[in-house]
């Protein structure tokens, strides 16, 4: 909460006005790592009569040693594994606050915050409770797509609108590398076969893809993860 609490301080980005679209970013890796799905219940149910035992476990692991806390990891008890759930459950409960607060975002003034809003978005807003704005958002999303300015941006709106359910397939073939690749990973083009062939041009020629956004990163969604992990991902399911 303190992250959108920065974000409506009126005085943030004053001297650096890339600070608001960090926190974006940020948002979705908050929003990447609580998409619990139908886990949640389960997680909620392991985690919420051990809250000492876990409470204790992370007083210790905070104080020991490098070698104490990789012991702490193999000790069997499963506690370590515990206490990232509950972290992930915690980041789960609160992501529909977090979704309104960023959803004014999408309609920034500046592009490239508009863009980090729609990466947040396009994660936050796979939590359950979002399911009856899914529809409405999905539609604002493409339409920042279809005015995007920068093939950079329309890639990050196109994988946000994936990760929604929404149709990625006008952007299969779009002009741009980068922009056909984020199109073909959408989740639920898996097994569509022209998506299977720009991910077969992809494992092809991996460079191809990171030179099409010149000396820029990747979208933000894929820069915590390898292209080769998104694919073997891809394969798996």
């Amino acid at each position: 909460m303190l992250v959108t609490g920065l974000l409506d301080n009126p005085l943030l980005g004053l001297d650096d006005p890339s600070l608001p679209d960090a926190m974006l970013a940020y948002l979705y890796v908050v929003g990447a790592a609580a998409d619990l799905g139908d886990q949640a219940t389960e997680i909620r149910a392991r985690v919420q009569d051990r809250a000492p035992e876990l409470r204790g476990w992370t007083v210790e692991y905070v104080s020991a040693d490098e070698d104490g806390r990789a012991r702490m990891w193999q000790d069997g008890t499963g506690l370590g594994e515990l206490v990232l759930d509950q972290a992930a459950l915690a980041c789960f409960d609160v992501v529909p606050v977090l979704l309104q607060r960023t959803l004014p975002y999408l309609a920034s003034e500046r592009a490239r915050r508009r863009t980090c809003a729609a990466a947040a978005v396009g994660a936050l807003a796979r939590h359950p409770a979002a399911s009856a704005q899914r529809s409405e958002l999905l539609k604002q999303l493409k339409s920042m797509a279809l005015a995007a300015d920068s093939s950079y941006d329309l890639a990050t709106m196109v994988i946000a609108i994936g990760h929604l359910g929404g149709d990625t397939r006008p952007w299969l073939t779009d002009p741009h590398a980068g922009v056909r690749v984020c199109a073909a990973l959408a989740p639920d083009l898996a097994g569509n076969d022209t998506a299977e062939h720009v991910l077969m041009e992809l494992e092809r020629s991996p460079q191809a893809f990171s030179k099409s956004f010149g000396d820029m990163a990747p979208p933000l969604q894929l820069q915590s993860q390898s292209l080769q992990d998104l694919l073997a991902g891809r394969r798996a399911s």
